[in-house]
């Protein structure tokens, strides 16, 4: 599975060059974007892991979803280019993500960021590795000065810390499970591709995920999408949920 998404993310390395220039794209819905990067990443991908584990069925961001995976026990969870956006504007915040969930439940995970050299791995009940070093997430107790990947915080979260963020939401959990930030939080459907892969490799490191409203998660289900996602210190998780709570029931009042 490692020199799969290995063999993936290089090949998207090599196509990336620099970003821009090199790779076509177009919106495959108004304001999301994709492009050729995306297709044969999720190609290889498909070709590789399948060959691993041929019983195993597929969800994957660039292929059309089906019932099919619902009714076997394992699923291949993938993002083929997690973080587009500075994959097509030349940064390094993107990775490819690749899980395996069996029963509803992440067993392993490799996340690939070939731009910033880092190779994530984790396995149920076994931790979780960068570059080969075991992680193990904050300790920070405390709401107040917690750290959080972000362009700009809001107002309401001034006594937060704005550090480094990566576009790939799948890095950005990855930054708490190696204690490079303290918590990772939206409150707006996502799908399983994008998280399933960070969140065996957070929560091996001790990290707590869970959704916008503390409850646990789950994968490979008929609508494969969260309402939201919280991964944070276990410390300040109460916290995060409590500040974040009136904002999600707001907001899903609103859906």
């Amino acid at each position: 599975m490692v020199a799969a998404v290995s063999e993936a993310a290089d090949h998207a390395l090599t196509l990336w060059a620099g970003g821009e220039t090199t790779v076509r794209r177009w919106e495959k819905t108004p304001g999301e974007m994709v492009c050729e990067a995306d297709l044969e990443v999720n190609t290889l991908l498909r070709e590789r892991l399948s060959a691993i584990d041929p019983e195993a069925g597929w969800l994957s961001e660039e292929t059309a979803d089906t019932v099919h995976r619902l009714d076997l026990p394992r699923v291949w969870v993938v993002d083929p280019i997690d973080g587009t956006r500075d994959y097509l504007r030349g940064r390094a915040g993107w990775a490819v993500s690749v899980a395996l969930v069996e029963e509803g439940r992440v067993r392993l995970a490799v996340l690939a960021a070939p731009a910033r050299n880092e190779l994530w791995i984790a396995q149920a009940g076994q931790g979780a590795t960068r570059n080969g070093r075991p992680l193990i997430a904050s300790s920070r107790m405390a709401l107040p000065g917690a750290r959080v990947p972000a362009d700009q915080l809001p107002r309401v979260d001034s006594d937060l810390v704005a550090v480094e963020k990566p576009n790939s939401i799948a890095l950005r959990m990855a930054m708490v499970a190696a204690d490079d930030a303290d918590l990772v939080a939206t409150i707006r459907w996502g799908n399983e591709w994008d998280i399933a892969a960070a969140a065996l490799i957070a929560w091996e490191a001790g990290a707590r995920v869970t959704d916008a409203l503390g409850a646990p998660l789950a994968f490979n289900r008929p609508k494969p999408t969260a309402f939201g996602i919280l991964c944070c210190a276990p410390g300040i998780h109460a916290a995060a949920v409590e500040r974040l709570e009136g904002r999600t029931r707001d907001l899903l009042k609103r859906e």
